[in-house]
C-alpha cells in the first residue's frame, strides 16, 4: 500500500461507496487467487510468475493509457533515484509472488495465510526500525504477541515458518520503499513489471526452445496463463481506486479479507493438515491483529 494511499480520506460519501466496493472487491480477489494457482499447479512457480509479470503489462498499459499518464513512465526511467526504488520494489514483489505460488502449489496454503497476517505487523516493525516511527503500547503489545506465535510455530517444527516469515517481510519492504518515493500505485506497478520483464521475457523463451513452456502447449493452459496477468494487475488497480477513497482504518480492516479466505480455503477446500499448535499461534496472531486494528481506530477517532 503507498503512502499516498494510506494517508487519504474520504470526502464524498458516494466517493465512500465506490472505494468500499473496489477496495472490497480487491482482497476478495486476492483471497480467491490460491484457487486461480491450484487450478495451474502443474507448471512451475517460475513460469507462473513470469505469464503474471508479461501479462500483467497490457493490462496495466491500458489503465494508464485510459487516465492519459503513459508519458509518466518515460519520467521514471530518465529518474536515476525513482528508477532505483521501484527496480527495488519490483526485485522484493516477483519474491513474494514467486514464493506465494510455490506455498499453493506445495500446499503450504495455510503458511501463505500466516504470512499475510504478520504483514501489517511486520511493517510496524519496519517503521519502527528504519523509520524512527513510535510504538504505541497496545502495537508493542501486539508485536510480542506475533513474536511467540513465531516462537511456537518454530518449537513446534524444529524451524522458522520461513514461508510466513517471507512472504511477510517482503510487503513490509516494499512498503518502505515505496515511503521513499512519489509514485503513483499504478504507475509504479507498470515500471516494475516492465523492469521485470527484462527477465521474464528471456526465460520463457528459454522454456519454449528447451520444449518445456506450457503457454500454448494446450487452450486449457494458455488461457489460464494468459489470465495470470488481468488477476495480478485488476486487483491492484480496483485497490489504487477505492483505498484512496476509504478511511485509513476502513482499509486497515478490509485488508484481512484475503488472508482470512486464503487461511479458509487451505483448511477446508485444499484439507492441508492443520494442528493444535498451529491454532494456538493463529489464535495469537488474531489477538495481535485485533489489537492493531484497536490501536488504529482509536488514533484515527475524532475527538
Amino acid at each position: 500500500m503507498s503512502d499516498e494511499t494510506k494517508n487519504s480520506f474520504i470526502t464524498v460519501p458516494g466517493q465512500a461507496r465506490a472505494g468500499f466496493i473496489c477496495t472490497f472487491s480487491a482482497f476478495a480477489l486476492w483471497g480467491l487467487m490460491p484457487l486461480y494457482m491450484k487450478a495451474i499447479s502443474h507448471v512451475s512457480a517460475l513460469e507462473i510468475v513470469a505469464s503474471r509479470i508479461i501479462w500483467s503489462i497490457p493490462v496495466a498499459l491500458v489503465f494508464l493509457l485510459v487516465a492519459g499518464r503513459t508519458s509518466e513512465i518515460v519520467g521514471v526511467f530518465k529518474s536515476p533515484s525513482k528508477l532505483v526504488a521501484v527496480a527495488a520494489c519490483a526485485t522484493v514483489i516477483s519474491i513474494n509472488w514467486g514464493l506465494y505460488v510455490w506455498a499453493i502449489t506445495a500446499e503450504r496454503t495455510i503458511e501463505a495465510a500466516l504470512g499475510y497476517y504478520i504483514n501489517p505487523l511486520i511493517s510496524v516493525a519496519l517503521g519502527m526500525i528504519f523509520l524512527g516511527e513510535k510504538l504505541n503500547r497496545i502495537q508493542g503489545i501486539a508485536l510480542a504477541l506475533a513474536f511467540i506465535a513465531v516462537s511456537i510455530l518454530t518449537c513446534m517444527t524444529g524451524e522458522l515458518p520461513w514461508i510466513a516469515l517471507i512472504l511477510g517481510c517482503p510487503f513490509g519492504v516494499y512498503g518502505l520503499i515505496r515511503k521513499t518515493v512519489d509514485i503513483g500505485p499504478a504507475l509504479g506497478f507498470m515500471t516494475e513489471v516492465l523492469i521485470l520483464s527484462v527477465v521474464a521475457i528471456p526465460y520463457l523463451y528459454f522454456l519454449a526452445i528447451n520444449n518445456e513452456l506450457y503457454l500454448g502447449s494446450s487452450p486449457r493452459d494458455t488461457y489460464l496463463l494468459i489470465g495470470c496477468g488481468p488477476i495480478t494487475a485488476v486487483p491492484l488497480i480496483l485497490f489504487a481506486h477505492g483505498a484512496k477513497r476509504l478511511q485509513l482504518t476502513t482499509v486497515g480492516l478490509l485488508q484481512y479479507i484475503a488472508p482470512s479466505m486464503i487461511f479458509l480455503t487451505g483448511v477446508f477446500l485444499f484439507k492441508e493438515p492443520f494442528t493444535q499448535m498451529q491454532l494456538l499461534a493463529f489464535v495469537l496472531i488474531w489477538l495481535a491483529i485485533a489489537l492493531y486494528i484497536w490501536s488504529g481506530i482509536r488514533a484515527h477517532r475524532p475527538y
